[in-house]
């Protein structure tokens, strides 16, 4: 989704003239501003209105409630402030976010099967069975099964608030199935695939079967700049910051994060 030319919040690209994703704001000395957390800021992203939706019809301002609510999980998170650091969210949307998080996943951790409900909730005309797989694997960096609020927190930072080389930087660990550090044709295609099978066949007008194949074969010819196979993440990155068409056409991944 565009608008004036610039992509707005929900994409996993962002906008690459200096203005948060969906906010107008500019960068001051470098950094990113944080904008107040809104429902209505960042409802396009599957994973925020699942875990917001659990907090109740308006946001709570509950002042005694000066730090994360840790005394009923079982994996409690990184403190406050090492959290508040590591990403660009406020204290006030973090202890927002762990709300909805601790009440849909009390015991601190979300598997993949969640993930998978998630996704089916919706896109209901769609299976998005495989292409939760492997957002949950994208999120799941130390590949144990689950997955903890911070891991989950700051994935979400870099999706909704991060530079467009943070983001870029994400795409690639999505595409990269294997975790080896390249990105093969292959696994492009199964990643499209995926989403295509959850939302491309009941968009209109209607995606033809072949739309995923020839997706791909055009991104990988002008990705694979030594024609080796084989992508890495700096001809990714490199290829995509270059090509305003490339950037165009990953703007498929919005509001399907």
């Amino acid at each position: 989704m565009q608008e004036d030319g610039k992509v707005v919040d929900g994409s996993l690209l962002g906008d690459a003239n200096g203005v948060e994703p969906g906010t107008g704001r500019q960068k001051e000395s470098g950094k990113w501003q944080r904008p107040r957390f809104t429902r209505k800021a960042l409802m396009r992203c599957c994973l925020v209105k699942w875990i917001i939706a659990s907090t109740g019809p308006k946001e709570q301002d509950d002042s005694s409630d000066s730090d994360l609510e840790l005394s009923t999980v079982r994996h409690q998170p990184e403190g406050l402030e090492q959290l508040q650091a590591q990403t660009k969210f406020t204290k006030k949307e973090l202890q927002s976010l762990y709300r909805g998080f601790k009440n849909e996943c009390p015991s601190g951790l979300v598997d993949e099967e969640t993930f998978k409900t998630i996704y089916s909730q919706f896109f209901p005309q769609g299976d998005a069975t495989t292409y939760a797989h492997f957002l949950f694997n994208a999120f799941d960096l130390d590949r144990n099964g689950s997955i903890r609020f911070e891991d989950f927190v700051i994935g979400l930072s870099v999706l909704l608030r991060g530079s467009v080389t943070e983001k870029l930087n994400w795409a690639f660990n999505l595409y990269d199935i294997n975790k080896d550090g390249y990105i093969t044709k292959e696994e492009m295609l199964l990643i499209m695939k995926s989403i295509y099978d959850m939302m491309g066949r009941y968009t209109y007008p209607s995606v033809r079967d072949e739309a995923p194949s020839e997706h791909v074969e055009k991104f990988f010819q002008k990705m694979d700049r030594n024609r080796d196979g084989v992508v890495t993440i700096e001809e990714f990155i490199e290829t995509c910051q270059k090509d305003e068409n490339i950037m165009n056409s990953m703007q498929l991944f919005e509001n399907v994060i």
